[in-house]
C-alpha cells in the first residue's frame, strides 16, 4: 500500500512539473503576460509622443506662428522694435553681459574714488 502511494505521488509530481515549470507552463505564461503589459505601456507612451510630434510638424508646415515661437524660444530672436527684458529670480547671479555701445564702462562696486 505504501509503495502504491509513493508511486502515485511521484507520478503526480511528474505530471505537475510541465504544468508549472515546463516550456508552456504557468510561470512562463505569467512572465510573458507581464512583458506584454509593459510593452503596451511603452507603446502608448510612444504613440502619444508621435502624436505630439505630428501636431508640431503640421503646425510648422501650415503656419508662421509656430515657426516664430520656436525662433523666439530656441534662438532668442526678436522682432524689430521689440525690447528684450529678462527677469531673474531673487538671489540669482546677474549674467556677465557687455555694456551697450556708447555706454560708459561700469565701476566695480568696491572701487575707491580716484583723487
Amino acid at each position: 500500500m505504501r509503495l502504491l502511494f509513493l508511486v502515485l505521488l511521484v507520478l503526480l509530481g511528474l505530471i505537475q512539473y510541465p504544468l508549472w515549470l515546463g516550456k508552456g507552463g504557468w510561470l512562463k505564461v505569467w512572465d510573458l503576460q507581464r512583458q506584454v503589459a509593459a510593452q503596451h505601456e511603452t507603446n502608448e507612451g510612444l504613440r502619444a509622443r508621435n502624436a505630439a510630434l505630428e501636431a508640431e510638424v503640421r503646425d510648422l508646415a501650415t503656419g508662421v506662428g509656430a515657426i516664430e515661437e520656436r525662433a523666439r524660444s530656441e534662438l532668442g530672436m526678436m522682432r524689430e522694435g521689440e525690447v528684450f527684458v529678462q527677469i531673474l529670480p531673487p538671489g540669482s547671479a546677474v549674467p556677465n553681459t557687455p555694456p551697450p555701445a556708447g555706454a560708459a564702462p561700469a565701476k566695480p562696486a568696491n572701487a575707491a574714488p580716484r583723487r
